[in-house]
């Protein structure tokens, strides 16, 4: 939705499903954060390497997840002029671990190690257990609302790892060269709206953030006016910054 919303603004856009998830190829439902990473480094030499695209004129945008990554890939690939996340995950293990105890904290770590290869659902409906839980990541990835022939609701509890061991928001001072777009809901109960203003906040170059009165974090997946406030918002930035 994004993609398609940037290229009708302008901006030659790449879409692509990392490895282990839709159409690539990989370990199925493995969350791993270094290959992700890779992942945007080779689109980013893709990108470069094409006639329409201006190798000096490259940004990423990520959404959720991919908000994080793109933060990480940024800081360390100078190829990347520009970076916005959307409705983002900053990840931060030090603040986890402030938030659950040290001691829960490894303990939860040391839990998925031990089951790393095991399979758990990605959602669940009730109070089934799931990478996801509760009912808001099940009203969109469990039903017809994200339907994909490629999708299949099962993860390893090794990316429940990869995930809370991921530093996004420990980038940021590293965003100095880097201009940076923050777009957050107000209200967000799986992205903290927390760590998106910490990362503004640490971030030492120019930046802009746009909080939008979001009621739950899949609003900027799919719910207007939110989609359209952000991808304009988005576009604007990235005409400006590349």
């Amino acid at each position: 939705m994004y993609a398609e919303r940037l290229a009708r603004a302008g901006l030659v856009t790449l879409a692509f499903d990392h490895r282990g998830f839709g159409e690539s190829g990989g370990r199925r439902g493995h969350e791993d954060g270094e290959g992700k990473l890779a992942d945007l480094r080779a689109a980013v030499s893709l990108l470069g390497g094409r006639p329409e695209v201006a190798p000096g004129r490259i940004g990423l945008v990520g959404v959720c997840l991919g908000g994080g990554y793109a933060v990480r890939a940024a800081a360390s690939d100078p190829r990347v002029r520009a970076v916005a996340g959307i409705a983002g995950a900053y990840n931060s293990p030090a603040w986890f671990a402030e938030r659950m105890g040290v001691d829960a904290y490894r303990g939860a770590l040391g839990g998925f190690l031990d089951r790393y290869d095991e399979l758990l659902p990605a959602v669940a409906s009730g109070d089934g257990e799931a990478a996801m839980p509760g009912a808001e990541p099940y009203a969109y990835y469990g039903t017809s609302r994200s339907a994909s022939p490629h999708w299949v609701n099962e993860v390893t509890r090794g990316s429940l790892h990869s995930l809370m061991t991921l530093d996004a928001l420990g980038a940021a001072p590293l965003l100095a060269a880097t201009p940076l777009l923050v777009v957050h809901g107000r209200a967000d109960a799986y992205c903290a709206p927390e760590l998106a203003a910490e990362l503004v906040d640490r971030s030492p170059g120019k930046k802009e953030v746009i909080w939008l009165d979001c009621r739950e974090h899949i609003d900027l997946y799919d719910v207007e006016p939110y989609v359209t406030r952000a991808a304009d918002a988005t576009a604007a930035f990235l005409h400006d910054h590349l």
